[in-house]
């Protein structure tokens, strides 16, 4: 009883947390992921059916993890094992969103629902849900809602529009898709050298898998795992995160 009247006072003092509120958050978030899904459905349709690659966006909502899964279906020597761990490295950064989100849920955000609604958590929504004092279920279904359905509609939109348009209107389109991943890493890259390294590592390392004939054997999938997994490990151990918390600073005064 004492939790939720200290939860209901949390949204009374910092404002409206309702779907309405979360909606409205979550339109720009919507009309962004139309775009950028328009372009994977484009992609997707060289090799499924519209309603798979629509299936797909339905039951991910990953651009990075559903680009890597689509390039290793494409890939004859793909298997299902290396499209798991692929998109299983590609998204744990969405753990730590979670653990992090988790520090800023009302009380009434028990288990099942952060089980459900965590399906919802991306950058763009952990960054808007962040932003808040405290976040409750139904402001955050409110904003992961806008999200999904333009994630899910554009991708439909492009692979229709990939099954009827012409190969070169495709393809052109298609190129959307690396402009999208080009927008999310060079400005990161401006500000923050430790991004500099890692990406030069993880591009270096996918150029000798394509081009080195030693290691050109080695399938998609687990080139894309090979990648991602040393970039991260040595751009972390060669610039670790300082831990900083206020005893620390308080004793360094």
């Amino acid at each position: 009883m004492h939790k939720k009247l200290a939860g209901s006072h949390i949204f009374t003092i910092f404002g409206p947390m309702n779907f309405s509120e979360g909606v409205k958050d979550g339109l720009p978030i919507g009309l962004g992921y139309f775009a950028v899904s328009f372009s994977f459905g484009i992609a997707g349709s060289n090799f499924l059916s519209w309603p798979l690659v629509t299936l797909i966006s339905m039951t991910n909502l990953t651009s990075a993890g559903q680009f890597a899964g689509l390039q290793i279906m494409t890939d004859a020597a793909g298997t299902f094992i290396e499209m798991a761990l692929a998109t299983f490295f590609i998204n744990l950064r969405y753990s730590l969103m979670a653990i992090s989100l988790s520090q800023k849920v009302s009380p009434s955000f028990g288990t099942g629902k952060r089980l459900l609604l965590a399906t919802g958590i991306t950058d763009e929504i952990f960054a808007v849900a962040m932003s808040k004092k405290c976040v409750n279920p139904i402001y955050f279904l409110g904003l992961m809602t806008l999200p999904y359905i333009g994630w899910s509609s554009g991708t439909a939109v492009g692979a229709i529009c990939g099954e009827i348009l012409p190969a070169m209107v495709t393809n052109a389109l298609g190129v959307a898709l690396y402009g999208m991943f080009v927008a999310i890493v060079v400005p990161q890259m401006k500000v923050h050298k430790p991004t500099v390294f890692a990406v030069a590592i993880a591009v270096a390392l996918s150029c000798a898998f394509k081009f080195i004939p030693a290691l050109s054997c080695v399938s998609v999938g687990f080139a894309i795992i090979i990648c991602a997994l040393v970039a991260s490990l040595v751009a972390a151990a060669l610039f670790p995160m300082k831990d900083l918390n206020v005893d620390d600073e308080g004793a360094g005064k």
